[in-house]
C-alpha cells in the first residue's frame, strides 16, 4: 500500500491532504502546529505533532513512498527537504517554494527535491496565459460576446461532426459565462451512427435550421468549424458574422468581428479548451466528453495532423470526461444502407496505380461514402481512395490519403472547384457537384455511370498528376483576431493576406463525421460526410 507523508499545515498542505485522502493508500501529516494537528485528527487524518526539519521526528513516522514538503516558510522547507533526503533517500520528494523564497532557497530545493512547485513560476505562468496571446485572444472573444445585444446563434457546418458539435456546445458555455444566451444550430442532418449516439447520449440541445433560415431573431451569429456563411452551411452568403472559430486553413478573406483561425491544431475543440482554461471555466461532464471525442475523431485517434496543443487539451479534459459514455458512443450499430454502400465500393473499385476509385451509384446515406473511403484505404499498397455516389441530384465525393505527399483538399478543388464545391485537409477531403440536366437520367442507367466516370474519375486523376498540391498555412498573422481595428485592410485581404473559410469545410467541412468521417470532405461546401 502506498504511504504518503505531508510536512506542514496551511492552505497548500490542507489541499494536498484533502486530495490524497480520496486516493488509495495511507496519508500521514507531520506539523509543528499542535492545534492544526488536533483538528486533522478529529477529521480522521493520521497527524503527528513535531518539527518537520527534525530527523528523529521524521523517523517516527511510517516509512513513506512519497513526501510533500508544504509549509508556508521557505527556510523551513529547505531544512525539511534536506532532512527528508537524509532519512528517506529513496522516497519521492515534492517541495514547495513560496513566492518570497530567495534564489538560493529555490536552488537548494531544486538540488534536493525530485520536483519543486514554485509559487512565483506558477503565478507567472497564470499571468502569461491571461496576458499572452491566448489571454489576448480570449479577452477579445469575451468582449465581442458582451457586445452582442440579444441571443447568439452558434452555427456549425452542414451535417455537423463531433468536433463541430462539441465546439459549438462549448462556445455556448463560454457565451453563458459572458452573460449571453446561445442556441447551437446546424443545417442538414446527423445520420452517422456514432454522431447520433454522440448527440443523444450527451443530451445536447441542438436546433436544426432550414436552408436560408432567417436569423434576425438573434443578436449575433457565430460560426464554428467553418468560416464563411453560405459555404458549407445553409446561411445566406451576406449574413453578418460576429465570431468565427475554426482550425481549417482559409482560402479567402474571413469577415467577422472576432476571428480565431488556427490551422496548426488538429481540431476546433482544442481551441475551445484554450478558452475554457483561460477563463477558468470547468467543463461539465457533457462538454468535456464531447470535446474529447471531437479531438479524437478529428485527429483520427491522434494519428492525423495532431499537434502538441491537441495532446495538452486531451490531458486537461480526461479528468472531467466520462469514459463510459465515450465507449457507448464508439460502439453504435451500423445501419444496412451503410453496409451496402461499403460493399458496393469494395466490389466496384478500380485501381489506378496506388489510388483506388469507386462509384457506388444511388445513395440513401451520403455519410457512408466516408466510411467506404476509409475502408478502401486499408487495402495493401493503396495510398489514395475516392468514393462517389448520387443523392437528390447531387454527386457526393469523399477522398482519403495516407503515406503520400498529395494534398487532397487542393486536388479536389482543382478537379471539381469549377463545376461544384470542394475542399478539405491534405489527407481527407470531399466535393459536391450538381447533376443539373443529367438528373433526369436514372441513377442505374449505364450511360449515366459512364458520364459520371468521366466527370469524377478523369478529373480527379488529371488533377492528381497536374502539380504538387500544397497546404495553405500562415494566411493570417498570429495576432489577428478579426476584421476590426488592427486587422488586415481590404487591400491586404484582396492581395492574399487573409484566407477564407471556403475551405473550412474543406477538411472538416463535411459534416457529421464520426470516427472516420468526411467532414473533412465537407469543405468548401464540398463534402459533408459525417465522419
Amino acid at each position: 500500500m502506498t504511504a504518503r507523508l505531508v510536512l506542514g499545515t496551511g492552505s497548500l498542505a490542507g489541499s494536498l491532504v484533502g486530495e490524497l485522502r480520496e486516493r488509495r493508500g495511507r496519508v500521514t501529516v507531520l506539523a509543528s502546529d499542535e492545534n492544526a494537528v488536533r483538528t486533522l485528527r478529529e477529521e480522521g487524518v493520521a497527524a503527528e505533532a513535531g518539527d518537520p526539519t527534525d530527523e528523529a521526528a521524521l523517523r517516527a513516522c511510517p516509512r513513506p513512498d512519497t513526501v510533500a514538503v508544504a509549509t508556508e516558510d521557505a527556510a523551513t522547507n529547505v531544512a525539511a527537504a534536506a532532512a527528508v533526503d537524509s532519512v528517506y533517500p529513496d522516497a519521492f520528494l515534492l517541495a514547495y517554494a513560496p513566492a518570497e523564497a530567495t534564489d538560493d532557497q529555490r536552488a537548494a530545493l531544486s538540488a534536493t527535491a525530485d520536483e519543486v512547485v514554485d509559487a512565483l513560476a506558477a503565478t507567472t505562468d497564470w499571468l502569461d496565459e491571461r496576458v499572452g496571446d491566448d489571454g489576448l485572444r480570449t479577452r477579445k472573444l469575451t468582449a465581442t460576446l458582451r457586445d452582442i445585444d440579444g441571443e447568439l446563434a452558434i452555427v456549425a457546418h452542414d451535417n455537423p461532426d463531433p468536433d463541430a458539435i462539441a465546439s459549438a456546445v462549448a462556445l455556448a458555455r463560454v457565451a453563458e459565462g459572458a452573460g449571453v444566451d446561445a442556441d447551437v444550430c446546424y443545417f442538414g442532418s446527423i445520420t452517422h451512427q456514432e454522431n447520433r449516439a454522440f448527440v443523444n447520449l450527451l443530451e445536447y440541445d441542438l436546433r436544426e435550421l432550414e436552408p436560408g433560415a432567417d436569423l434576425s431573431e438573434y443578436g449575433g451569429v457565430a460560426l464554428v468549424d467553418h468560416s464563411r456563411p453560405g459555404v458549407n452551411d445553409g446561411l445566406p452568403e451576406d449574413t453578418p458574422v460576429d465570431i468565427v472559430v475554426d482550425h481549417h486553413p482559409p482560402r479567402y478573406p474571413v469577415e467577422a468581428r472576432f476571428v480565431d483561425l488556427r490551422s496548426e491544431v488538429g481540431a476546433t475543440s482544442t481551441l475551445l479548451v484554450d478558452y475554457l482554461r483561460t477563463l477558468d471555466i470547468t467543463p461539465s461532464r457533457e462538454v468535456a466528453t464531447g470535446l474529447l471525442f471531437g479531438i479524437r475523431v478529428d485527429t483520427d485517434e491522434y494519428t492525423r495532423e495532431v499537434s502538441a496543443a491537441d495532446f495538452e487539451a486531451t490531458a486537461y479534459l480526461v479528468p472531467h470526461a466520462d469514459a463510459g459514455t465515450l465507449d457507448r458512443i464508439e460502439s453504435p450499430s451500423m445501419n444496412p444502407e451503410t453496409l451496402d454502400t461499403i460493399a458496393r465500393a469494395i466490389s466496384g473499385r478500380e485501381r489506378h496505380g496506388s489510388a483506388l476509385l469507386s462509384g457506388v451509384g444511388e445513395l440513401t446515406d451520403r455519410d457512408a461514402l466516408a466510411q467506404a473511403a476509409d475502408r478502401l484505404l486499408d487495402l495493401e499498397d493503396v495510398t489514395t481512395t475516392l468514393v462517389y455516389g448520387i443523392m437528390n441530384g447531387t454527386i457526393y465525393v469523399s477522398a482519403r490519403a495516407r503515406g503520400t505527399d498529395l494534398d487532397l483538399g487542393e486536388t479536389l478543388r482543382d478537379a471539381f472547384g469549377q463545376i461544384g464545391s470542394a475542399g478539405g485537409h491534405a489527407d481527407m477531403a470531399g466535393a459536391q457537384i450538381s447533376l443539373g440536366l443529367l438528373d433526369a437520367i436514372d441513377a442505374d442507367d449505364e450511360s449515366l455511370s459512364e458520364i459520371l466516370d468521366a466527370i469524377v474519375t478523369d478529373r480527379f486523376l488529371d488533377a492528381m498528376g497536374s502539380r504538387d498540391h500544397r497546404v495553405l498555412t500562415g494566411v493570417y498573422p498570429d495576432d489577428y483576431h478579426g476584421t476590426g481595428a488592427g486587422g488586415p485592410t481590404a487591400l491586404d485581404r484582396i492581395s492574399g493576406a487573409g484566407g477564407s473559410g471556403d475551405e473550412v469545410g474543406d477538411r472538416d467541412g463535411a459534416g457529421d463525421r464520426g470516427r472516420t468521417s468526411d467532414r473533412d470532405d465537407a469543405a468548401d461546401g464540398g463534402e459533408d460526410d459525417e465522419r
